[in-house]
């Protein structure tokens, strides 16, 4: 009961710690370079969902954008032309982005006022062009930095800015003067709301590991109480789902403390949130090779995979070695509120191996189906047909989930949605619980666990008859009948797996 206890103790720890929802995050920059965009050299300094506090809240903090030391070095030769022109600084939501920037004569938008917009947009050469919003006229806000004399150097510090409107930011550094091109940044900036720092788009994700480890921890009792019960009817295959539960729920509590830890910083150490991904990526191939190794017959028709153990152990790590790069990638250092940020050549393998694994789960599946029903197995028969419609409403669910992700990021350039992007990454965990939960019920140990191990019944009235002797050996201690129907169906399946690998070395 030590594995039970401690299961519970974990979820109760989580539960004591929960906090309100939070957004927000620190950014830090290290000498980062200006880069030309139209007619202005412009550095991002992030983008996230900001909530404003609530009217009448006590004991909340505010929701601003801190600027800390934000130091600017501008080159030599421009500090010697004793360059005026300011840095701008332009914080504005997402709604409010087409009041930055005009229109040209050709029809390219323009960040900075030049002779010819100055006539037509009434703005002042040099500067940013602005319009105030439709819903607060202080909006956008644009702060100006300036060079000194000759100083290579100018700095701005501890500057808040104050956001009383829930929606999604943006900041940009923006230099007018092709002096300052070759400018380059260094310092901090904090995104606060009132109680914390996660960015808005992972918040709900806070809360969703809580529910998806409570989900965990009900799976985990009622699979350990059976495991317990049953230990010595339980299957080597009854092992390996035990050790996909373990890892889903330590994923599910790593994911939450590491997004709490994100919360009280602000920032992501590198160490944690790797050790997070991979914990998330070793449950992640376990579960794809045990669903091709019940797709084969493992623990159920066929004893060992045979001579396709090493095929499945290499497709195994590969699979591991990319999806653990795609969510490094994805993951570890992200603290910009902008979902889609993982490279295309890491997606691709990934997407690859998912899409070679599901050909040969189903090819797999039907070889055994129909060697199931050419041997009239109709108990074994019957599970397998429930586990081959749940793996196909899986796949169903998930190409059609691809396709709204597809259309959700599409339609949403701009991360307006971002309140609701956190359910694309809830989805897939709720659909692999959902799968995992299926596989519990259809392989939970019992009784008569052993009946679904690699027997050479035939038809409806061996099933029961062998469910009658395993039975009556354990109550009545007819130890030897069950033993020598052991060794005959030991006998039997070894020459049916060995004509199984010949068949599958045939086909590769």
């Amino acid at each position: 009961m030590l594995f039970a206890s401690t299961v519970v103790y974990l979820y109760l720890l989580i539960l004591s710690s929960i906090v309100v929802t939070t957004s927000a995050s620190v950014h830090i920059y290290d000498h980062e370079p200006f880069k030309e965009v139209g007619n202005a050299y412009l550095l991002s300094g992030g983008s996230e969902g900001i909530v404003a506090p609530e009217p009448n809240s006590i004991g909340l903090g505010r929701s601003y954008i801190r600027f800390e030391n934000i130091t600017f070095w501008r080159s030599k030769a421009a500090a010697k032309e004793r360059s005026t022109a300011p840095i701008h600084i332009i914080i504005f939501e997402a709604a409010d982005r087409n009041d930055i920037g005009g229109s040209a004569y050709g029809g390219q938008r323009a960040i900075c006022c030049t002779p010819d917009l100055a006539k037509m947009e009434g703005c002042k050469q040099g500067e940013v062009i602005r319009r105030p919003s439709a819903t607060d006229i202080n909006w956008p806000v644009i702060l100006d930095v300036y060079f000194k004399g000759k100083y290579l150097t100018t700095t701005l510090n501890s500057k808040d800015v104050a956001i009383s409107k829930t929606g999604m930011y943006n900041l940009f550094f923006v230099a007018c003067d092709p002096k300052l091109k070759e400018m380059v940044m260094s310092g901090k900036t904090i995104w606060k709301n009132p109680d914390g720092y996660l960015p808005g788009r992972m918040a709900p994700l806070k809360k969703f590991y809580v529910f998806m480890a409570l989900a965990y921890v009900c799976l985990s009792i009622v699979w350990f109480l059976q495991y317990v019960r049953f230990w010595n009817d339980v299957l080597q295959l009854q092992h390996c789902i035990t050790a996909v539960i373990a890892l889903g729920l330590f994923e599910m509590i790593l994911w939450y403390f590491e997004y709490v830890n994100f919360n009280d910083t602000g920032m992501r150490p590198v160490v944690v949130t790797t050790w997070v991904v991979t914990v998330g990526t070793i449950r992640k191939t376990i579960s794809r090779l045990l669903i091709l190794s019940v797709s084969m017959g493992y623990g159920v028709v066929r004893p060992t995979l045979g001579g396709l153990t090493s095929k499945v152990l290499l497709l195994g790590i590969t699979y591991f070695l990319a999806s653990e790069l795609l969510n490094i990638t994805e993951y570890v250092g992200t603290i910009n509120d902008v979902s889609g940020r993982a490279r295309l050549l890491l997606v691709l393998p990934d997407a690859f191996l998912d899409a070679f694994l599901i050909l040969w789960i189903f090819t797999s599946l039907s070889r055994t189906l129909e060697q199931l029903q050419a041997k009239r197995s109709s108990v074994k028969l019957d599970i397998y047909r429930k586990f081959s419609n749940a793996l196909a409403v899986t796949v169903i669910a998930s190409v059609a989930w691809i396709g709204y992700e597809v259309y959700f990021k599409a339609t949403d350039p701009f991360n307006e949605r971002w309140q609701s992007a956190w359910i694309i990454t809830a989805f897939w965990d709720i659909l692999a619980f959902a799968l995992l939960c299926v596989i519990c019920y259809l392989w939970a140990p019992s009784q008569t666990s052993q009946r679904y191990a690699y027997s050479g019944e035939v038809g409806e009235e061996s099933d029961d008859e062998e469910a009658m002797s395993l039975t009556k050996g354990k109550h009545e201690g007819q130890g030897e009948v069950s033993l020598v129907r052991q060794e005959k169906n030991t006998g039997t399946d070894a020459s049916f797996d060995q004509e199984d690998e010949s068949e599958e070395d045939k086909r590769e």
